[in-house]
């Protein structure tokens, strides 16, 4: 145990030793036997690049100190088992591979298509039982889904020995909320919580992921990352959720391209008229957004590179301008008196009172915002956000160094 408090402190893991314990006599409870591996997955945020990654586009990211954490013992019968906390039993016959329409939006579609995914490369999926966990916000744009999905793949991943990189798994989670789950997303949910740390990443189509980690401590710079729960969730936001990227692809499409990303941008505002006679305004004003956020991506990453905290949040803060009043991703479609997105962060502009920064990350709608907070401040700048909230809405996180990651043998 000794060892373990020792890894966990190194990795940041918010995780409390008695969760850990209470989900291994779970996992004796449920399935009579006591569990013999420990895995973790980490919650990501998304540090600049705001719905550019479905675009081809560039993103900062990095993984967090919550985390979802399975307590598992192998089967030898290509069968999974696996109850999360507050879902009922999962059961998945790692032989059927194919999507299932009525599985969509359940726990049972992540599995089958993380299982599917391992098939897909050669290898063959391993049962298990399992016992799952999380301190990942659901809901909270810090991508619960996206934990999980590299939970399993790393499960996986030490299961079936396929040793695959880290952007191996990610893809291989994407896959599984695209096409098995029902959800439309890019992937850097994915790629950041299986990477681990602060992560540059470029997702320009027709090569490979570029990525790069950049070593950074927010706090040794004087501020606190924190999310800030606005109270509202995303379950019945898949639609507006869509709208950007088909959008968007009414833009493209009027260039015979994919991606904005491939669609040179002289030639975009060149045509603007056009476009905007084709696609609409909120598209183009969308696209705008993609354009000058592949440029703050970049701008940030040289700001963290060189430890320029005030670059920094300068970006920041364009940034969420940029969400608020372009990609227009702050309010759901239709809501005048449900804009908890926006009281929040308007919350957090005032009592920040010109310092550090906040915006909207992730997807959007609802779920959390993020605010750098000066260490000085942090205190009160929490008490009255969950004053003005509710009772524990504002987290303060760390970067978490790792991604996904074996924790312990039992």
């Amino acid at each position: 145990m000794v060892c373990l408090r020792e890894i966990l402190k190194y990795l940041q893991i918010q995780g409390e030793f008695d969760m850990y314990e209470e989900l291994k006599e779970q996992f004796s409870s449920v399935y009579g036997e006591k569990p013999a591996l420990l895995f973790s997955a980490p919650g990501r945020t998304e540090l600049c690049g705001n719905h550019t990654d479905h675009q081809g586009g560039m993103v900062l990211g990095a993984s967090v100190n919550m985390e979802t954490v399975a307590a598992i013992r192998p089967r030898e019968d290509g069968l999974v088992r696996l109850l999360s906390e507050g879902y009922p039993m999962c059961t998945v016959l790692l032989e059927d591979t194919e999507p299932v329409k009525e599985e969509e939006g359940t726990t049972t579609a992540l599995i089958r298509g993380v299982t599917a995914g391992f098939a897909s490369r050669g290898f063959q999926p391993k049962g298990f039982d399992a016992c799952v966990c999380s301190t990942v916000l659901s809901g909270s744009g810090l991508s619960s889904s996206a934990a999980f999905e590299i939970l399993l793949a790393t499960i996986e991943n030490y299961l079936t020995e396929a040793d695959l990189p880290a952007m191996e798994l990610a893809k291989i989670g994407q896959h599984a909320e695209n096409r098995y789950f029902g959800k439309p997303c890019g992937l850097l949910d994915q790629a950041a919580s299986a990477s681990g740390g602060i992560v540059f990443m470029d997702f320009a189509p027709g090569r490979e992921v570029e990525s790069e980690r950049i070593p950074f401590d927010f706090a040794e710079h004087g501020y606190a990352l924190c999310v800030v729960d606005c109270g509202a969730d995303h379950a019945d936001l898949t639609s507006d959720y869509a709208a950007i990227p088909r959008e968007l692809a009414e833009v493209c499409a009027y260039f015979g391209k994919r991606v904005l990303r491939e669609v040179d941008e002289k030639d975009f505002y060149a045509q603007l008229p056009a476009v905007r006679g084709k696609a609409g305004d909120r598209a183009v004003l969308r696209a705008m957004h993609i354009y000058d956020e592949n440029r703050r991506v970049l701008r940030a990453r040289d700001a963290l590179k060189r430890g320029d905290i005030d670059a920094y949040l300068r970006v920041v803060r364009e940034s969420g301008r940029s969400s608020q009043l372009l990609l227009q991703n702050i309010i759901p479609t239709g809501a005048a008196n449900q804009q908890a997105l926006s009281y929040t962060l308007a919350c957090a502009e005032r009592l920040l009172n010109g310092e550090g920064a906040c915006r909207v990350h992730g997807g959007g709608f609802a779920g959390t915002i993020q605010a750098f907070v000066p260490l000085e401040k942090q205190e009160a700048f929490c008490a009255e956000m969950n004053r003005l909230l509710g009772k524990e809405s504002c987290h303060v996180l760390a970067v978490r160094p790792v991604g996904g990651i074996l924790l312990e043998v039992l």
